[in-house]
């Protein structure tokens, strides 16, 4: 779960030179979803558990699904701290592949006793609005509920794709809770190419 440290007050804050600010919104869903069409992947896609746990490959599978979102998270991680998440037993990583090439992923954390949090689903910019977007989510609700859990949870932002919050809403996710992250900009650190992401203003 998402935890914060202090509470905003009501008014502007600024932002730091070098920093992004987002707005993150939780959701949530407390019991199995009814059950809805199959959606299977189309011929030639994939869905594959990654099997080499190496910090690096998930580091290039992370930077083409997230790059153009931002995603910096798993980025600011050392080594021997995401090899300890590769490698748990309770984490479930796959790659959504076509062609011999990563068109999109899924990481599932069931660390938490009777709790699976939905940590990333993404597609490479070319294949959103092909539809795949759903049948990962509807993949990944089958694989949650499959395992005794009672709570099923993601969270999203304003760095995201625009249609996110309402793409989870529709599958029945509610929101539970909203923060506030500023965090340094992970393009201006060479973590992320500078010129991804310009829908994101660079503050340095």
């Amino acid at each position: 779960m998402i935890t914060a440290t202090n509470t905003l007050a009501a008014g502007y804050a600024a932002v730091p030179p070098g920093h992004i600010a987002t707005v993150v919104t939780s959701l949530e869903m407390v019991q199995p979803p009814s059950p809805g069409p199959e959606r299977p992947f189309p011929p030639g896609l994939e869905l594959r558990t990654l099997a080499d746990p190496d910090p690096e490959a998930y580091r290039r599978l992370f930077r083409a699904v997230g790059a153009d979102w931002l995603w910096f998270s798993r980025l600011a991680l050392a080594d021997d701290a995401l090899l300890a998440i590769l490698t748990d037993e309770a984490v479930e990583i796959l790659a959504l592949r076509q062609a011999g090439r990563t068109v999109g992923m899924l990481e599932l954390d069931f660390r938490q006793p009777g709790q699976c949090e939905l940590v990333f689903l993404g597609l490479t910019r070319d294949r959103i609005g092909a539809g795949l977007g759903g049948s990962l989510m509807a993949h990944a609700l089958r694989r949650a509920w499959s395992r005794p859990i009672a709570r099923f949870w993601l969270h999203t932002c304003t760095l995201d794709h625009p249609g996110a919050l309402a793409f989870y809403r529709r599958f029945g996710c509610e929101p539970c809770a909203v923060h506030v992250e500023v965090a340094p900009d992970p393009r201006l650190d060479g973590s992320l190419p500078r010129d991804c992401a310009p829908h994101v203003p660079r503050l340095g």
